[in-house]
């Protein structure tokens, strides 16, 4: 799919243009949707091999080996996906692409994070190789990020500035991947100033990842030679981010962001070109029920956003910022890459041209999909079998005050405690210590972070958590951003061993345990991350998987979701998070133990 044109191609291109030869394949009937001029208008258009040759007048020309009339359709671009960690799906590459393609999209800004993680380098060549032959363009992104925070955790490598030159120098590689350490880039480490160094070099465009900057710090993270942001938090952040020159990245997974952040689209005289769409993460369910960029899409269009606007974010914006003038254009010169759609608003995809071939039609692939003959990485669970003791939460009782009555076998303490569900704070309780094992109140529940990549010493991690209840059962799970460790939560060290264990013995995955049993699971055999299951068996593990996990947890609002199970580690943003290192703050970067004081 990134293979240059040839010049046979353009030759035949020009000639077929001009009437003087046929078309490999004629469209005729449709409307084209122009996305740089926002205009409705008929036109036929001519394929030549992967390029468009010619968009004409209906009628002007009639020969080509293949006809197809679209009458009473749109004909656009196909879809462009601004930012996406393929791996929230659990799919390998080709069920990924045979699961989006037919949903009209065609091309993918791919950041391997999640593998790169795992695997380091290997992850993303992995990405790379696995994608070959597909009809899905995935560019792919050198993952900037490995770990997302150094010093307050550890995943399975390291990259500095080394690894990320040796990945942008690889053709497929068009970008360095969001930058996440945003207090490494404010404080312009050695490290990260290498990395960034690295990409500017390299020439390529840089990811960001500005959640929750704003003012003097925003504007000194552009200045790093950052471009790009979709940790939107409101439409006033969306906005500055757009008048500071950011590309701003539209995502599906904030849905209750997305009507405000249209209201504020429709306040400005021009849709900018720096607007864009992404999906981010989207769990397979999701991916196969609802769509990728598709669902986004249509959801915006839902929310009051004009079709024509909504569809020029995910094409040409998006080739723009990609710097892929190839792409996302109905014109002569360009990639064949169309989709024809019902109408304008359900945006009912009926075609899908990738490359110039015809790969989708009414929802199905048209040609067979095969994944290369690679070696899949697995074993990636270097985890012994764990005991409830693992799930404690531990207190050094040897600084005790002789005013404690020491001889007592009880003693109270305060601890910390992370309070709140994807945006978190700190919080404290007072707590019974019964054998330097310190008491789980009623109110909250518990969560602990295990190493999983051999690269630490450091036993289980665990700590105390507000604001999700108080749990009936545990959940596990070796996908979980950014460092993937295992991480398992619940009330009783009993059943989180045991969710823990079922997900260690599957070489990855997760698993929900309530009443003492395993109620769902689902194993992520390649890299802890990725299923080899085709797509709709996948989806379907998962949607059980996540209703199961619903009778553990009661889901709450738009924080307490399961998402926000496999994001509640990230160090990188502000606040408390517990990793494999221990109670960290991505504000000051420190690392704490859950002990405070000892109750007066």
């Amino acid at each position: 799919m990134n293979e240059p044109l040839s010049i046979d191609t353009r030759r035949r291109a020009i000639a077929a243009a001009q009437g003087h030869c046929p078309f490999d394949v004629l469209i005729t009937g449709a409307t084209v949707v122009d996305v740089a001029t926002l205009e409705l208008r008929p036109a036929d258009v001519g394929l030549v091999g992967a390029m468009i040759a010619s968009v004409h007048a209906p009628g002007r020309f009639d020969q080509a080996a293949q006809v197809l009339r679209l009458d009473g359709q749109y004909l656009a671009p196909g879809l462009i996906d601004g930012h996406v960690h393929f791996e929230s799906s659990h799919m390998l590459p080709h069920h990924y692409a045979s699961v989006v393609v037919p949903q009209g999209t065609t091309t993918i800004f791919c950041d391997p994070h999640e593998l790169a993680n795992v695997l380091g380098l290997e992850g993303v060549k992995f990405a790379v190789e696995a994608s070959r032959g597909l009809p899905l363009r995935f560019i792919v992104q050198a993952s900037s990020c490995v770990p997302a925070t150094p010093g307050l955790e550890l995943s399975g490598a390291d990259f500095q500035a080394g690894e990320i030159a040796e990945l942008l120098a690889l053709p497929e590689v068009a970008g360095l991947a969001e930058v996440m350490d945003m207090r490494a880039v404010l404080d312009a480490t050695p490290r990260m100033v290498g990395i960034l160094s690295a990409a500017l070099d390299s020439g390529k465009i840089i990811e960001g990842h500005a959640r929750g900057l704003t003012g003097d710090r925003l504007q000194a993270y552009i200045a790093a030679g950052i471009t790009s942001d979709h940790e939107m938090t409101s439409a006033a952040d969306a906005l500055e981010k757009l008048r500071a020159g950011m590309t701003v990245e539209i995502r599906g997974s904030h849905d209750y962001l997305l009507p405000e952040l249209v209201d504020m689209i429709k306040t400005l005289p021009v849709v900018p070109t720096s607007l864009t769409v992404c999906t981010d993460d989207v769990f397979p369910d999701h991916l196969v029920r609802q769509g990728g960029v598709i669902d986004v899409l249509r959801r915006l269009i839902k929310y009051g956003m004009d079709p024509l606007q909504a569809l020029r974010c995910a094409t040409i914006n998006n080739a723009y910022r990609l710097k892929r003038d190839d792409l996302g254009w109905v014109a002569a010169g360009r990639r064949a890459d169309l989709i024809a759609l019902r109408d304008l608003q359900s945006l009912e995809v009926t075609q899908v041209f990738a490359n110039g071939q015809h790969v989708a039609q009414d929802g199905q692939l048209l040609v067979p999909l095969r994944s290369r003959p690679l070696s899949l990485p697995t074993q990636t669970m270097k985890v012994a079998p764990l005991s409830p003791h693992d799930f404690e939460v531990r207190v050094d009782e040897s600084n005790r005050a002789a005013s404690a009555a020491p001889e007592a076998s009880i003693a109270q303490a305060v601890v910390r405690v992370i309070k709140g569900a994807r945006f978190t704070e700190w919080s404290e309780t007072k707590t019974f210590v019964r054998e330097g094992v310190a008491q789980l109140p009623s109110h909250l529940s518990r969560m602990t972070v295990i190493h999983r990549h051999g690269r630490s010493t450091l036993g289980p991690q665990t700590a105390f958590i507000e604001g999700w209840g108080r749990m009936k059962g545990a959940y596990a799970t070796s996908y979980a951003h950014d460092s993937h460790n295992l991480v398992v939560y619940g009330v009783d060290p009993k059943e989180m061993a045991l969710a823990a264990n079922a997900v260690i013995e599957m070489g990855g995955g997760s698993a929900v345990v309530r009443e003492g049993q395993v109620v769902a699971q689902l194993a992520f055999p390649v890299a802890g991350l990725l299923s080899a299951l085709p797509p709709q068996e996948v989806a379907r593990e998962h949607l059980a998987l996540v209703e199961a996990a619903g009778t553990v947890i009661e889901w709450e609002g738009k924080y307490r979701t399961f998402k926000a199970l496999s994001g509640q580690c990230l160090a990188c943003n502000a606040g408390p998070h517990l990793t494999d290192l221990g109670l960290t703050d991505g504000g000051t970067r420190e690392v704490h133990r859950p002990f405070l004081r000892w109750a007066s």
